[in-house]
């Protein structure tokens, strides 16, 4: 009897060295996984900012202004005057959508104050 309760014990002893070395590598392969996406998430950051940057610099005010001298008559502009704006009433706006409630509504109190 003691022989069998033996055996069981190493066997329950070498399952459980089994699934604590499988969960070891399980575990390492995980965090070595989040470590290669905290470097691409890194590396992401960086292209943004650097491609943050190349845009402000292409956007300077002055280099876009001395592109559209440069491509005034290319583009056909024509220069900025009063005509070119109008009074906001002109615009038609579209139509307001009334709003149709069509279930009742429940008001309840807030902190005992009642609403009508």
């Amino acid at each position: 009897m003691k022989i069998l309760l033996y055996m069981v014990c190493s066997l329950l002893v070498m399952t459980m060295a089994y699934w604590a070395y499988t969960e070891n590598y399980t575990t390492q392969a995980s965090i070595q996984r989040v470590e290669e996406l905290h470097r691409l998430v890194a590396e992401e950051k960086e292209a943004i900012s650097i491609l943050n940057a190349e845009w402000a610099y292409l956007n300077r005010p002055e280099r876009l202004a001395n592109l559209a001298d440069l491509n005034f008559i290319k583009l056909k502009l024509v220069p900025l005057a009063a005509q070119h704006f109008s009074e906001l009433e002109i615009i038609p706006m579209p139509p307001r959508r009334s709003l149709v409630v069509s279930s009742p509504v429940l008001v309840s109190s807030d902190r005992g104050k009642q609403f009508p």
